[in-house]
């Protein structure tokens, strides 16, 4: 029986500070009046993140998407790019934006991120870069990556958008590449409300980067390129200050959700559940699990409406396929890559936020089970 009038459940729900801890931040801003250009709480969350991250240079801002798009435009590429189809559309835009032509690799069908096994097939005399994706809490294969990109003298931008806060063999995911990009969206495990970042290594590529989200703008008197308007404010600088002091807890109440789903899901076949990568620490930003038609009668879809009836709104994280997107399907084919056809046709990203309570988890799973069992 469908429970309609009880609490609906999101997919996620963003973390907030303490509101208290929030005010008090906010409170020199109204005496002020210094509320954005690159503030003192914009320069200090920029010096918290990369000290948290230990990286070597960061540049905040504005959303993820913008990011990324200037950390491509910053290297000032031609050509072809390969990426993959199993991402949010944000990331091959960017590419597309800037003039670049995306070229899709499949997934392994474990981590579901790029098949670094069939990149070297892809790459010809036009290719410039490869944009992997860590996505849905996996990290690419990033050793194989670099290999390549070093023996065809490519750049490697990562789009890092779910990965704050994970690591692999102890370095933070947004520390491999050239460059990484990260999304601080309200729905990420860590978020200024909405904002973004690009990681790098060169100093140079901060100069270019400033004068990008500076309207191309390098002093009061130089104006030398043509850029946008990328630049965080001094309120979500504030929520991202906030939010980081308390990330490692948040990522550990995650962790009991996601150990939870694991007892009362497991066992049942058809099922496949989500899994650590060996030497990968996990920020719990998903949960994905992958449904067998064949084996559980329910599909995919079946379980995605009956959840929804049930006040359950789960995530098809990511359906359609990017080359099965209105805007690209006459280009390419998902019958090229089939393994993240078959993924994205059976995944289903399950609720998981840090506040979930452990009765809703289990609502979730009587659910699921509940479904299946009726086909």
């Amino acid at each position: 029986m469908c429970e309609t009038n009880q609490r609906p459940i999101f997919v996620t729900r963003p973390s907030m500070p303490p509101y208290e801890e929030y005010i008090r931040m906010i409170k020199p801003l109204w005496d002020s009046h210094n509320l954005t250009n690159m503030g003192e709480y914009h320069r200090k969350l920029e010096e918290d993140i990369k000290k948290y991250l230990k990286a070597d240079f960061i540049s905040l801002m504005t959303n993820g998407h913008m990011a990324l798009e200037l950390a491509i435009q910053s290297m000032n590429l031609s050509g072809e790019v390969i990426t993959t189809p199993f991402t949010f559309v944000s990331t091959v835009h960017a590419i597309k934006r800037n003039h670049l032509t995306p070229v899709f690799c499949d997934i392994n069908a474990d981590d579901f991120t790029i098949d670094a096994s069939k990149i070297e097939a892809l790459i010809n005399k036009r290719t410039c870069a490869i944009v992997p994706v860590h996505v849905l809490g996996r990290i690419c294969e990033v050793e194989k990556i670099r290999s390549i990109a070093q023996k065809h003298r490519l750049k490697v931008i990562y789009d890092a958008s779910h990965s704050f806060g994970e690591t692999y063999k102890g370095e933070h995911a947004a520390n491999f590449g050239d460059a990484a990009t990260l999304s601080f969206h309200a729905t990420k495990v860590y978020h200024t409300l909405e904002g973004g970042a690009v990681v790098y290594h060169e100093k140079t590529m901060g100069d270019e980067l400033y004068s990008l989200k500076n309207f191309g703008i390098r002093s009061e008197t130089l104006i030398d390129g043509i850029g946008a308007n990328a630049k965080m404010d001094e309120f979500r600088a504030v929520m991202g200050i906030c939010n980081l002091r308390h990330l490692d807890q948040e990522i550990e109440k995650r962790h009991r959700v996601y150990e939870k789903y694991m007892e009362l899901l497991g066992g049942i076949e058809g099922l496949t559940l989500p899994y650590i990568q060996k030497y990968v620490t996990s920020n719990y930003a998903y949960f994905p699990v992958l449904f067998d038609r064949d084996l559980l009668g329910a599909g995919r879809d079946i379980l995605y409406e009956e959840l929804k009836k049930r006040g359950i709104y789960a995530r098809k994280y990511f359906y359609p396929l990017i080359s099965d997107a209105d805007c690209y399907h006459t280009v390419y084919s998902s019958k090229e890559t089939p393994v993240a056809r078959k993924v994205s046709d059976s995944i289903l990203t399950l609720p998981i936020y840090a506040d979930l309570p452990e009765e809703e988890v289990i609502r979730i799973c009587q659910a699921v089970k509940e479904i299946i069992k009726r086909g």
